[in-house]
């Protein structure tokens, strides 16, 4: 299939507004693009009709599912256990993953305590673009790691819960769409969806590399 092209991101302090010292990141990897229609259809047995567009309109527990189908693709140990709904995830697993928040944030900002991590126009395809979907991936400029896409065309789902102090199922995701306006496409705004819905401007950047 097409490679998933990846960037091992340094470990760090998850850079924080003013002087105090964020949490600690583990060094891991994450996808330098979004993952596309021609990679999701090539494991699923499916014709992409933009091959070059990030997949959309899966749900989270598509998300996750996608991840154990690639890494049994290329002979890594997948990195959750699913039944049905449920989710568990081997933190310890060499195969790929959802990123979590935490790293997710991280690889986005590159080092910029920042909302954007360049001029927005620049960086990232928003709402002032007037698009009516998503746009081939890498087509404006990438963060310091490397990494293009991480903010706005599509949002990203990510491992964690959204609330989950309040006992929601939702599941995290980030970054901001091709149809949202810069108050949504920054690198500290958070939202949250059901696992089981699908969104025409929501896909998946996968990671790999064990938690401690």
């Amino acid at each position: 299939m097409s490679d998933v092209e990846l960037a091992r991101i340094p470990a760090g302090e998850l850079p924080v507004a003013g002087a105090g010292r964020g949490p600690r990141v583990e060094s891991f990897e994450i996808g330098v693009y979004p993952v596309t229609e021609e990679q999701l259809g090539e494991v699923l047995g499916v014709t992409a009709a933009h091959p070059r567009r990030p997949a959309v309109q899966l749900s989270w527990l598509r998300a996750v599912r996608f991840c154990n189908a690639l890494s049994e693709w290329e002979g890594l140990d997948p990195a959750y256990a699913v039944d049905g709904d449920e989710v568990r995830w081997y933190d310890d697993s060499d195969g790929y993953r959802l990123p979590t928040e935490r790293e997710w944030e991280y690889a986005c900002r590159a080092g910029s305590r920042a909302a954007h991590y360049g001029p927005l126009a620049e960086i990232a395809w928003t709402a002032a673009d007037n698009l009516s979907s998503p746009q081939n991936v890498g087509g404006r400029h990438p963060n310091l790691f490397g990494l293009f896409d991480m903010l706005g065309n599509v949002s990203e789902w990510c491992w964690d819960l959204f609330a989950p102090d309040a006992g929601s199922r939702d599941r995290v995701f980030r970054g901001g769409g091709f149809a949202d306006a810069a108050t949504s496409v920054r690198a500290g705004t958070r939202r949250g969806a059901r696992p089981d819905s699908a969104h025409d401007d929501i896909g998946l950047r996968v990671a790999r590399g064990a938690v401690a």
